[in-house]
């Protein structure tokens, strides 16, 4: 993806505003996809009980505002003092990226492996004024409690930490004006933030729908054991250990 990114920067010469600004909302829309990203939102979403869309949506603005939180704090002395995180702090970053992402398809395993995502079909009886009793449309029940978007907010802020010089070397490739540097930097967090509550939403609007709702049950262990695989592969490259396993 870092050739596409140099790409899309490459359109901002790093003077003319709106062509800066354009550049950054793009950057950010496209980051949001990142495998990592994806694959931690995933899983947050599908490890929560409450998983409608509006409730997706707010657990992934959170994680989309714990991420831009950091990645600004990280980006701002690179963009404005070229100073970058040292060579075994930005290892260590990533490696915890990994490690979280690794976690939570633990995690879900672990809710998977105690039945909470199994669906029991109840119905319900109303009494109407008149005496009779109907029985309304049987409909899913879990019990499990649903995420809290504090606890997506910091997921999302240790995420954040990863990538950052990255970051900021595609603005700084083609920025010089540091106001319009950090500007520039605020949209691609900004944007970046939302475009993973867009995506949030639509993760939670396809695992509410009926045909996955009822084969959830099934279908977790699949999502986590994937995510599983991804934190792993990702935290071994960046411990520079990929090449021992693969």
């Amino acid at each position: 993806m870092l050739g596409l990114d140099n790409w899309i920067a490459g359109f901002s010469d790093g003077t003319t505003l709106l062509v800066v600004a354009l550049v950054a909302i793009v950057l950010g829309l496209r980051h949001a996809t990142d495998p990592d990203h994806l694959a931690a939102v995933t899983t947050l979403i599908a490890g929560t009980e409450e998983r409608a869309t509006k409730a997706a949506a707010r657990l992934g603005l959170a994680w989309g505002a714990g991420h831009a939180t950091s990645l600004f704090a990280f980006g701002v002395p690179i963009v404005l003092f070229k100073a970058y995180l040292p060579d075994r702090v930005e290892q260590g970053a990533e490696t915890a990226v990994g490690v979280l992402i690794a976690a939570l398809a633990v995690w879900l395993l672990v809710r998977w492996r105690r039945g909470l995502f199994h669906v029991h079909v109840h119905t319900h009886e109303q009494v109407h004024a008149h005496g009779h009793v109907h029985r309304g449309d049987g409909h899913p029940h879990r019990t499990t409690a649903a995420r809290r978007p504090a606890q997506a907010f910091g997921i999302g802020l240790i995420h954040g930490m990863g990538g950052s010089a990255g970051v900021g070397i595609l603005l700084l490739a083609s920025i010089h004006d540091h106001l319009i540097a950090v500007a520039a930097l605020a949209l691609f967090a900004l944007c970046t933030a939302l475009s993973m509550a867009l995506l949030s939403t639509g993760f939670g609007r396809a695992l509410a729908s009926a045909s996955l709702r009822a084969s959830f049950d099934r279908l977790a262990p699949a999502l986590a054991l994937l995510s599983l695989a991804f934190g792993t592969w990702y935290t071994l490259g960046a411990l520079d250990l990929a090449p021992y396993f693969f």
